[in-house]
Formats: C-alpha cells, structure tokens, sequence
C-alpha cells in the first residue's frame, strides 16, 4: 500500500470548473489533443498547472502573430504603401519610431515635433513604453534597420503583457482557471497585438481586475489609474463598480478605489502636466478634434451622406450615445434580478464605448477580449464573437489596400468596407446581447450555474443588497432564490484544476 505523500494526486480539483465537461464546444475541440480529460486522470505534482499551461499558449499564439507580420518586417512596411495592406501586417510601431521623432532623440511630451503633430499624441505612460523602446534600439544601420529593431524590441515588451493579461484572467475566477484559454487562443488578439501598444493598458487593466477579486481595492484603484494613464478607456471601469457598490452598500471600497484610481492616474501624469502642459495635453486635444475615422458607423454614415455631420456635432451625438448606455447599464444593474457581475458591467460598459466611439482601431478589439473571457466564458459566442472580428482586421486592411493601390483597384471598395464595420458592430452586439440575457435571467449564466456568485467581484461577491428598484426590489413570495453554493476562493493564491 503507498504512502499518502508518494500517492498521486487528482489533477481536477472538486469544485474547479472544467470547460470540456460543462461546454460542447470546448468538448469538441479538445479532440484536437486527445478529448476531454478522464475524471481518473492523475498527475502527481506536475508543473503544468493551468497558469503556465495557458501563459505558454499565449506566448506561442503570440508568436503566431508576430509569423503573420513576416511579409512587412522583410520590407513591406519601407517599400511598398499598398502591400503592406494586402498582407493584412501593417503597425504604426515601425512608422512612428521616425515620425514621432525617437529615431532623433526627440523627448516625448517636451520636444516639438516637425509637421503637423506637433507633439506625440499618445498618453503618458504609453509615451514612456515608447520612449523606454526606443532606448533599446540599435542606433546603428539604416533608417530602415532601425525601426525594424524598434518593432521588435517592442514585440518583446508586449509580450511581457500578453503574459500578464492571460495570467490575470485565468488567476481571477479561481474555480475557472481554463477560461484564460479563451484570452491565450483568441484569434483577433494575436492578429492585432503589435500594431500599437494597447496591451499595456489591457495588461494593467487585467491586473487591476484581478487585485478587485481579491479584495485589495486600493490596488485596483491604483492599477486602473496607471493603466488611464496608458489609454483612455479604463477609467470607464469605475461607473459600472460605482454602482454595483451602491446596490451592495459598498461605499468605503468604493472610494479606497476611487481614491487609488486619482493617486495612479496623478503620480504618472502631473510631473508632465507641470513642466510640459502643452505636449501633455495634445492626446486630448487631438481627440477631441479628430474627425469621423475607420470602424464606425459614424463613418458609414458621412460616406452615404452628401451632408456628412461634422466633427464637433458627432462629438455631441457620441457623448450623448455613451451617456444613454451607461444609463441603461446603471439601470439594469439596480433591477435587474440578481446582482450583475462585475466583469458582465465592464464588458458592457466598453463596448458601449466603442460602439458610439467615431473610430474603432483594428487593435481595440483588444480591450474587450479578457473581459469577454470573464463576463461570457462560452466558447460558441466568443469564436462567433472572434470571427466578426478576424473578418473586420482583414476588412480593413482591404479597403485601405484598395484607397492605396491607385488605378489598380487591389482590395475591397467602400460598399465592401462598410458590410465589414457592419459585421464588427454586429458581432460585438450580439456578445452584448447575450450578456445582457444572462444578467436578466441568471439561471443562463455559466458562471452561476457552476456555483459562484460574483469571483471577479471582491468585496461584492456574495454581498447582499441594500439599495434595489423595480420588482427586484419586492419578489414574490413563491420566487426561489437562484442560490448556488459558493467556495470561499479570494484568499487562494493559485488557481489549480484540470481542462
């Protein structure tokens, strides 16, 4: 008979949720390794938790990516304008190592740029991720050598925040550490993670997230102000919590986080603020003056239009669209049923952003993928998801192929652009929807269903309400409380189980 210590152990935990049991799309293709894992399989004190298993897919669906923009890094991006396009590899990396003025030495925010610019029009810390960059690259060579060597230094650096960005998200519901595999595989991430630097902010955005579900609130604050400091987006993140805090009486985490969000925010941004207001403040000048761009409907709408709307009155009717969601959001948590999810609310509150927003970026896609992952952790809708957004990366990059191919015509007209934007807005509309379902019935949602209540929520899961409207307010008698049992897991460090 063996001893205890020389017995394997179980590789599923009890109460860890596995996604090849419970979703059939997983099921399905978990054949490509060998099918779901038996409920006897046994592996000792492996290495492979699921952390690192999933940290490892991501690096090498990052690498996938980076395969995929081969074609531009060997001269596409120097040579040819329209190429670069047909290859579907452009990134503003490479072009702005010389037009943002690091390949002369030029100090962000401080130094005026020649043209048009004027300054770099990015945020603070992403200025300083650029900057840092640029210090690493070979000042030898060509022009051309040069930048070659500034995109891939920066390809390392993103890497470093793929990693972060898939580790945060499988640590944050502890019982589901396999969800991070929708982060690690999703196609329209690796596609689009190097054509600018948003993944700093998702990076710190996720962190934040997972500092939430532990309940250390000073640190999500702190984190999401440094990742405002890096894009614009995740201060947006404190509306839906705000109210969730309301509904559960949470106010004192409410304001730590608040409190922390001004601290990170301020401590990256007033040094530059003070000595160099003028470079500081160009990301929200320009905008606010940037007109109508690629991926909105705005867009579709001036280029069907011979009176297209201007800029300043697409700035009103944007601000008023994204008021009105985040009134309906407000709404729908205080009635709904149940008390939302915090990662459902964040979802939502993105995507309404980027929906109203009057340009939506290739890469911002990349803003909603962990918390897609968090808020609807099913396959079937994120690949449905997924693929709207694969068809809109190549949409894109053909229309501009076609805007720059001259009398040669190589790509998609406008029409052809336009039922791509609509595929885009579609596809993130129908990932809204069934959130939105899961939230008014939460018998629908998979999260629940497996026995949690809120695990990105922290302090707010398994709260009760204190402030209720609608019938929420006042159930029936007869009505059941949709109550699963709920595990205790925002003290564990790690997140083990089986796929």
């Amino acid at each position: 008979m063996p001893s205890a210590e020389s017995t394997p152990a179980r590789v599923q935990e009890p109460d860890t949720v596995r996604p090849t049991r419970d979703d059939k799309v997983a099921a399905a293709g978990s054949e490509l390794i060998g099918g779901p894992l038996g409920r006897r399989a046994l592996l000792g004190t492996s290495w492979w938790t699921p952390v690192r298993v999933i940290a490892l897919v991501a690096i090498g669906m990052f690498a996938l990516g980076l395969v995929q923009k081969a074609p531009c890094y060997n001269g596409a991006w120097f040579f040819g304008a329209s190429s670069q396009y047909t290859h579907a590899c452009y990134s503003d990396i490479p072009h702005l190592y010389q037009g943002r003025g690091f390949a002369d030495g030029l100090v962000p925010y401080f130094d005026r740029l020649p043209g048009d610019m004027q300054y770099l029009e990015y945020p603070v810390l992403t200025g300083v991720f650029m900057e840092v960059a640029s210090w690493l690259t070979p000042g030898s060579g060509t022009i051309q050598d040069q930048e070659q060597w500034y995109w891939m230094v920066n390809a390392g650096m993103l890497m470093v925040c793929a990693a972060v960005i898939v580790v945060c998200v499988t640590r944050t519901h502890a019982r589901r550490p396999w969800d991070g595999l929708l982060v690690a595989l999703a196609p329209a991430a690796a596609l689009t993670a190097t054509i600018n630097w948003d993944l700093l902010a998702v990076a710190l955005t996720a962190a934040a997230m997972l500092m939430w579900s532990r309940g250390r609130a000073l640190a999500f604050g702190v984190l999401l102000g440094l990742a405002t400091a890096a894009k614009l987006y995740p201060f947006l993140l404190l509306g839906p919590l705000l109210v969730l805090c309301w509904r559960a009486g949470k106010w004192r985490e409410f304001g730590t986080a608040l409190a922390g969000a001004a601290v990170g925010w301020l401590v990256v941004n007033l040094p530059v603020m003070l000595f160099a207001f003028e470079g500081w403040s160009k990301f929200y000048t320009f905008s606010q003056e940037r007109g109508v761009d690629f991926g909105s409907f705005w867009l579709i709408w001036a280029q069907n239009s011979t009176n297209p709307p201007t800029t300043d009155s697409v700035n009103t009717m944007a601000t008023l669209l994204v008021l009105l969601c985040c009134g309906g959001i407000a709404a729908l948590t205080l009635a709904a049923p149940r008390r939302p999810r915090f990662a459902q609310l964040a979802f939502l509150i993105i995507a309404a952003f980027i929906l109203t927003n009057k340009v939506y970026s290739p890469q911002y896609v990349l803003w909603l993928v962990p918390l897609a992952a968090l808020a609807r952790p099913k396959w079937r809708d994120f690949l449905i998801w997924q693929a709207c957004e694969v068809a809109y990366f190549l949409g894109i990059w053909m229309y501009l192929a076609y805007t720059t191919s001259g009398n040669a015509h190589k790509g998609l007209p406008t029409d052809g652009y336009h039922w791509a934007i609509a595929v885009h807005l579609l596809g993130t509309l129908y990932l809204c929807a069934v959130i939105v379902r899961d939230i008014l019935m939460p018998e629908r949602d998979v999260v629940r269903l497996a026995g949690d209540d809120d695990p990105s929520g922290g302090v707010l899961d398994g709260a009760e309400d204190v402030f209720v409207l609608g019938p929420a307010a006042h159930p029936p008698r007869h009505a059941a409380h949709f109550e699963g049992s709920r595990v205790e897991w925002g003290k564990q460090d790690t997140a083990d189980g089986s796929l």
